[in-house]
């Protein structure tokens, strides 16, 4: 699924979320992953869901996150079941109601009038106010009484220490939540000692004037946004998902993720973003890790997607997105199409000594003249024909029951024993091998144009295929990899394994079939 490339690499909308993001998260300890995300959905257009305890700075990444648009209005408000739609949405006007007979909300300074919203313990919400965000978040209007009132809202930032419940009701809304994000305490020692111990304002506006995105600029960028490509290894990367979850929910061992088409399509847009702000024209695989924090139910549902998704772009990332099954089978036929025309084999067959436990040999006796039908090996290998030498004799069991002077025979495959001042001579066992030779013969010339033609048609293929994954290498790709604002820079190497696995079997296809060719015009298939 190719498509024209439409735009360059923005290297100054990379710079700037760069230096957007380290002033968002001045001040702030272990909260760059949360706030980075929050920073990606609101510019994606897309809401976010924060679970934590009270107390681990859910509303702080809201309040900061407002900072990053000019002339930010922010509204938050925390919920509680007594909580009504005139606290969020706004008053009713008597005046509307009084002169024109109209029901309407005056929504200055409340949420329609927002661009960053922070609505903390949002479970606890009335089903009126979730119905009415439903359509702030899809439409992104308000109903105000009969007319229809545009909200520029940038980013909806929900929270609570708890999960929404079971009721049908509040299905609907969180399935909106594109991103879900389990906030805790601050883990490190150290950083939890500087929090605890810094004095400035994390509240105050860290944001200089010059960083922070206008609305034109916004609308801008969704314009751009929806041009970023998405090359076939992410597509297929997200069907592996898709396959792997369907077989986790089979299994039955937890709480079932439901996952829905509108989410797939939401998740696109969130890495179509995501490589536009790292200043890329295309998806990769780094921005499909984003997946995990937009399709997680329950945080008993992290730890197998991250295994899932993980374990897809390590094994399957670039390979699923080329036909290798396809390249082998092709290989293969044509090897040995060539090795039959070009190739005679002879068998042959002779006799060979029969060992026993891979350690003995046995001696056909017909009579009785000593005990002892086994001798080893390496003492057989060790005897001449010439000269006799004392030999160890062993029994069935393989225990030694003599030890007897002997020398080879004079015939092949044969043992000499001397005992009692007698001579005997005695055959070993022998068993038929068959070997078969490889004699190579000229093919004719009209398979060998056909074959060319096939060569060339191969080569052409592989080279492409190595070409477009070589694009995907070096120190300025791994680097791109490493710098993605949005994913742990430890993930990088999951998505370089993978690349330099395939790169290396098509490697060993173009050295095969340039076998094929030495086959076919100077000699025998290698």
């Amino acid at each position: 699924m190719e498509k024209e490339i439409t735009i360059k690499p923005n290297t100054p909308v990379k710079n700037k979320i760069k230096a957007l993001l380290k002033a968002l998260c001045s001040d702030l300890y272990e909260r760059e992953e949360v706030m980075a995300l929050s920073l990606l959905s609101a510019i994606a257009g897309e809401s976010m869901f924060i679970l934590g305890p009270p107390g681990v700075g859910k509303s702080l990444i809201a309040r900061r996150l407002k900072y990053a648009f000019k002339s930010g209005k922010s509204f938050e408000y925390l919920m509680t079941k007594f909580s009504t739609p005139d606290e969020v949405f706004g008053p009713i006007s008597i005046k509307a109601l009084k002169e024109t007979d109209k029901y309407e909300r005056i929504t200055d300074n409340y949420l329609p009038d927002a661009h960053v919203v922070f609505l903390d313990e949002i479970w606890k919400s009335s089903s009126a106010i979730q119905n009415a965000l439903l359509t702030v978040v899809n439409e992104k209007v308000y109903r105000n009484g009969q007319q229809e009132i545009p909200v520029e809202l940038h980013a909806l930032i929900t929270a609570s220490n708890e999960l929404p419940s079971g009721d049908a009701g509040m299905g609907p809304l969180w399935d909106r939540l594109l991103v879900r994000y389990q906030l805790n305490g601050i883990e490190d020692t150290s950083r939890f000692f500087d929090m605890i111990t810094n004095t400035e304002e994390v509240y105050e506006d860290p944001i200089s004037e010059g960083l922070k995105i206008d609305i034109q600029e916004l609308k801008t960028w969704q314009t751009e946004i929806d041009k970023i490509q998405i090359p076939e290894e992410l597509l297929h990367s997200i069907q592996m998902v898709r396959v792997q979850l369907e077989k986790w929910n089979e299994a039955g061992t937890h709480q079932p993720l439901k996952i829905y088409d509108r989410r797939w399509k939401k998740i696109i847009r969130l890495m179509r973003t995501s490589a536009f702000l790292n200043g890329r024209y295309q998806v990769d695989l780094m921005d499909a890790f984003l997946m995990f924090h937009c399709l997680w139910g329950t945080p008993d549902h992290q730890l197998k997607l991250r295994e899932i998704i993980a374990k897809t772009i390590r094994n399957h990332g670039y390979s699923i997105a080329l036909p290798l099954s396809d390249f082998e089978k092709e290989l293969s036929e044509f090897e040995n199409e060539v090795e039959q025309e070009t190739t005679v084999v002879r068998t042959s067959s002779r006799q060979v000594l029969e060992p026993f436990d891979d350690e003995y040999y046995e001696l056909i006796k017909p009579d009785q003249f000593f005990e002892g039908n086994f001798i080893k090996i390496q003492d057989f290998n060790k005897a001449s024909t010439d000269e006799w030498q004392v030999t160890n004799f062993y029994d069935t069991n393989y225990s030694l029951v003599n030890r007897l002077s002997a020398k080879k025979g004079g015939a092949q495959f044969s043992f000499s024993v001397s005992y009692n001042s007698q001579e005997k001579n005695y055959e070993l066992t022998t068993t038929k091998q068959e070997t078969k030779e490889k004699i190579s013969r000229k093919p004719h010339q009209a398979l060998v144009k056909m074959w060319e033609e096939r060569f060339q048609d191969l080569k052409k293929r592989f080279n492409l295929a190595q070409a477009s994954l070589e694009e995907k290498s070096g120190a300025q790709w791994i680097q791109e990899l490493q710098a993605n604002q949005f994913i742990d820079q430890r993930l990088a190497p999951l998505v370089k394994a993978n690349q330099e696995e395939v790169l290396s079997k098509i490697k060993r296809f173009q050295l095969r079939l340039d076998k094929v060719k030495f086959a076919y015009e100077d000699g025998q298939l290698a």
